[in-house]
């Protein structure tokens, strides 16, 4: 993944959040991290004052995105970045605790890039994670329309 790419992590979980980046760094990707502990913040981040997704035209984001969120679901803002014209080519990674088929399904029609269940084991989910960013460095991200 080349370095203009912005990751945009949506954890609430503090504890996560930092095995997560730390494992994606120990794989070797250097790209900044804008981490997000709600929904609210990372929506507003996302869609910008207007709301209209438009402040990253020309800007490549991969959104990093647990369900499990304090104020919305990572559902709902999954279902906004795919349906906006300006954000829905950005590859979003569901990265969550659920592995119910059924939301596992509704992710991918919403149109999650890829979902990835966070292993409760602390050495698996470090493990899961550096081999997230391994995968991280060799895909292509698009940039925004």
């Amino acid at each position: 993944m080349t370095e203009h790419v912005t990751i945009v992590m949506v954890e609430d979980d503090e504890g996560h959040a930092r095995l997560i980046e730390k494992n994606i760094r120990r794989a070797g990707v250097r790209n900044e991290i804008l981490p997000f502990v709600d929904g609210t913040s990372a929506v507003a981040y996302l869609f910008g004052e207007d709301g209209s997704g438009r402040d990253h035209v020309g800007r490549a984001l991969l959104v990093l995105l647990d369900l499990n969120l304090p104020d919305m679901t990572g559902v709902e803002i999954l279902a906004r970045i795919k349906q906006n014209e300006h954000l829905k080519r950005s590859p979003v990674v569901v990265l969550t605790t659920t592995d119910d088929k059924v939301e596992i399904q509704r992710c991918y029609d919403l149109g999650a890039n890829v979902y990835v269940t966070k292993p409760v084991n602390y050495e698996n989910f470090a493990n899961a994670i550096r081999q997230l960013g391994l995968f991280f460095s060799v895909i292509q991200v698009p940039e925004t329309d």
